[in-house]
């Protein structure tokens, strides 16, 4: 398990925890662009880089691009011996980490970013000397590509024309280079072989202060660029270093002129103020009326959301390549019910040109026939997926319905919020009424409820509570869609299919000796259904989606339900996705307790559900203290894992995952919302803690 150090007030996390015999290190200060995104593990190591899309392609796979420094004849690489205290800069997207070296006693400040323009990741360190004596530092930064995702047929060298090293294969290009405040370009390098004949690589050079300045390798490679830096005693030196990505040796040689002529200093600068000016542009004084904590975390994960968005419209569940080590497969891809949740939340939160962004990534992914296959990937095409198409001798469709419904769900509520009226107008036809029509269709003629789907779980197949509610909700929403535009008759077809949904939920999935709703029921050959009665946190789609009523006695009777066997009854609190969840099950024993690990979305949801039932100002303490259990949970830096362990409350699974993110800028803004409404009502302000 990690270690977990407090110098001050700082949690200061020196490991990755261990699952499955392997270290996971969370991606706790992603910087990005849109287009190029650099995420660090919690040792300060560049583990992945993505270009030229968020998501695609990792041209790092989850090597370490290790960071070092030699001084006074000794070496120390960032990792388990250096105290590191990774956060951002209030409101950016710049990193601000501080690392201490006991033994080499030397600090370093550093801050990261990605212009928020330019193809270009900045790292600017300043060095500390507490020292009597002034000092030469020597700083070094090595890079493990594996350039489109594999190190076959790479090659790095030296360039003089810009004292730089470069890396490419075909049409990727990375150009790296630093500079003193007396010189710009590398000073020391290497490149060489990896990986290949028991090499380690060229960061192993370096551990003398020295690299052998070998200027070329092919293949399996990798290199190492260094420079020195004179620091007086009781003072500080600063370096810079900078990787430009492009596509050809002209763009990325284009780029570091760039660098040189503006200066990395006014790069950070201006990305600094660049995501002030946007993480502030929706802020209204009711803002901060959440706590102090709760304020911040709002805040920060509007930009962390945006760092795990693709300039082109794809909104991508995590980038986190340690989910290799369990299937060989990530989570960067968008899965349009996770882009459905992530849209609302920007929607709400007043960000209209990345939801219509992702609004026409849907219409150009919709398959003719009205739905969405499983996940894509940033660049349109279809993802991996392990739902089959064919199944004990029949074809099936290997689809989640939800995800179908949701895009619709999300659009109407954009619609809602800005009354785009020329936006919408081309999606009309070609996403809501095609989507619409699947969904009215894909139906059972006998039962009135959809046909059987995979689960927003994506691990079972049958009819899930959760998605007959989204795709009552996709069905009201295209009514409306079809209402506002005149089509009357679309709109009556689709809110008698809703109705009658509706009455059939009721009708098939109540189950009446337990008094609460079931998560999912099975056809059986007999045309009937059999009921999966296990508890599960997405019974909220029955409220969440307006389907039914909050104080609806079935409803009321099923959330008890939830919260008394979902709640983890350990110091760490929270609530489980589902009675007895297997995936990074920490608890495999004692399930009254632990019926699963806490996930951040199960937990928000029923801080919603607190929030939608209050009906005075004290009625909302309990779902503050709900949005501060999250934030008391987020890694230092902000960052919001899938879900935490129950006993350490240490994150699990990917991390950034980018629904976390949202499900708390949506519990936040909801709360603030319904805050403003009892308050209008009725009386003095809520006071906040924290």
């Amino acid at each position: 398990m990690s270690l977990g150090l407090v110098v001050g007030d700082s949690p200061l996390v020196l490991a990755g925890f261990t699952f499955g015999g392997h270290v996971i290190m969370p991606r706790d200060i992603p910087v990005g662009n849109g287009s190029l995104l650099v995420a660090f593990d919690c040792e300060y190591r560049i583990r992945d880089l993505f270009f030229p899309h968020v998501g695609l392609e990792n041209h790092a796979v989850g090597h370490a691009f290790r960071f070092g420094i030699w001084v006074d004849g000794q070496w120390s690489a960032m990792g388990p011996e250096w105290l590191i205290e990774r956060r951002y800069l209030p409101d950016t997207l710049v990193t601000d980490v501080k690392a201490m070296q006991e033994r080499l006693r030397l600090e370093l400040l550093c801050h990261d970013a990605v212009d928020f323009h330019e193809h270009v990741y900045l790292k600017k360190i300043i060095v500390k000397n507490p020292t009597d004596q002034p000092r030469e530092v020597r700083l070094f930064f090595s890079h493990d590509f594996h350039l489109s995702g594999t190190e076959v047929g790479d090659t790095a060298y030296f360039d003089p024309r810009t004292q730089a090293v470069i890396h490419y294969k075909g049409r990727r290009y990375f150009l790296l280079n630093c500079c003193n405040p007396t010189a710009c370009g590398v000073q020391y390098y290497a490149c060489g072989l990896k990986e290949t004949q028991g090499l380690e690589g060229t960061w192993k050079d370096a551990e003398d202060g020295r690299l052998s300045g070998n200027a070329i390798a092919h293949g399996s490679v990798d290199s190492t660029v260094g420079i020195a830096l004179q620091v007086p005693a009781h003072g500080q030196g600063v370096v810079h270093y900078w990787i430009c990505a492009g596509t050809t040796y002209r763009e990325v040689v284009t780029l570091d002129q760039v660098v040189r002529e503006k200066t990395p200093e006014n790069l950070l600068r201006r990305t600094e103020n660049y995501w002030k000016l946007w993480v502030n542009k929706g802020l209204c004084p009711a803002w901060e009326k959440l706590s102090a904590k709760v304020f911040r975390l709002l805040k920060q994960s509007l930009l962390i959301v945006r760092t795990q968005i693709d300039n082109g419209g794809a909104i991508i569940a995590a980038n986190d390549t340690d989910t290799f080590l369990f299937a060989r497969d990530t989570y960067s891809y968008l899965w349009p019910r996770d882009g459905a949740f992530v849209a609302a939340a920007l929607i709400t939160a007043g960000y209209s040109e990345i939801s219509r962004r992702f609004f026409n990534f849907c219409a150009r992914i919709i398959e003719p026939e009205g739905y969405f296959l499983h996940k894509f990937s940033p660049d349109g095409s279809v993802g991996s997926s392990w739902h089959p198409w064919w199944r004990d001798g029949h074809p099936e469709l290997p689809i989640q319905e939800d995800e179908t419904a949701l895009v619709v769900w999300a659009l109407w509520r954009h619609f809602e919020h800005f009354h785009d009226v020329e936006f919408i107008k081309p999606l009309y036809r070609s996403l809501i009424v095609r989507a619409a029509e699947f969904l009215a269709h894909y139906r059972n003629e006998d039962t009135k409820l959809p046909e059987p789907s995979y689960d927003l779980w994506e691990e079972r197949r049958g009819v899930h509570t959760f998605t007959v509610s989204t795709v009552i909700a996709g069905l009201r929403a295209a009514a409306n869609f079809a209402g506002a535009f005149g089509e009357t008759d679309l709109a009556t077809k689709y809110r008698l299919v809703a109705d009658d949904m509706t009455e059939a939920l009721r009708r098939h999935l109540f189950h009446h000796d337990l008094n609460r709703f079931a998560r999912a029921a099975y056809p059986t050959p007999s045309g009937d259904y059999e009921l999966d009665t296990t508890i599960d946190a997405s019974l909220v789609a029955l409220w969440y989606f307006g389907v039914l009523a909050p104080n609806d006695p079935l409803v009321e009777s099923t959330m008890e339900a939830v919260h008394e066997r979902l709640w983890v009854k350990t110091g760490i609190g929270g609530v489980a996705r589902y009675e007895g969840d297997a995936y990074h099950q920490v608890e495999r024993s004692d399930r009254q307790q632990v019926p699963g690990n806490p996930w951040f979305i199960c937990t928000l949801w029923w801080a919603q559900y607190l929030i939608t039932r209050a009906q005075q100002t004290s009625d909302l303490q309990e779902a503050l203290r709900l949005l501060e259990w999250v934030a008391d949970h987020a890694l230092p830096s902000g960052v919001l894992a899938e879900q935490v362990n129950p006993y350490t409350g240490e994150p699990l699974s990917v991390s950034p995952l980018t629904w976390s993110h949202a499900q708390f800028v949506i519990a936040a803004l909801e709360w603030l919302e319904k805050r403003r409404a009892l308050h209008r009502e009725a009386g003095p302000p809520l006071a906040t803690t924290g």
